[in-house]
């Protein structure tokens, strides 16, 4: 199974990352939590991450900062990244995490179900597009 690309979930809230966790393990993919942008980096430099869902407001790191770092390094590169806010989606916002290179921005309260199909369009990209 390590060979599967999994979902790395990133929150600093443990209730969120179980609330997300329950949401999309359904759809059969691994699911690996990061409770920050940190560890978050350091899961993704391990390899095998098919998408990282990420918070964007985090103490230390920010998930547009791990966003930005994700993308400078060769191996996570093309790793599609959703970001979840709790603010409202402002055009500075979608801006930056579209010229960060972001998937998508969804905003809270999410809606699971456009949740799952986002995760799985994602999930099935050719394997050779994985980082």
């Amino acid at each position: 199974m390590a060979d599967v690309p999994r979902i790395l979930l990133v929150d600093d809230h443990e209730a969120t990352l179980l609330a997300l966790e329950g949401a999309l393990a359904p759809l059969g993919h691994p699911v690996e939590r990061a409770t920050g942008g940190a560890h978050a980096l350091k899961s993704a430099l391990r390899g095998g991450v098919g998408l990282v869902v990420m918070d964007v407001l985090m103490p230390a790191l920010s998930g547009l900062e791990v966003a930005r770092y994700l993308r400078r390094l060769d191996q996570t590169y093309g790793i599609p990244i959703l970001l979840i806010t709790g603010m409202p989606l402002d055009d500075e916002l979608a801006v930056e995490a579209l010229e960060i290179g972001v998937a998508d921005v969804i905003t809270k309260p999410i809606d699971l179900n456009a949740l799952r199909i986002k995760v799985n369009y994602l999930m099935r990209r050719p394997e050779s597009d994985l980082a």
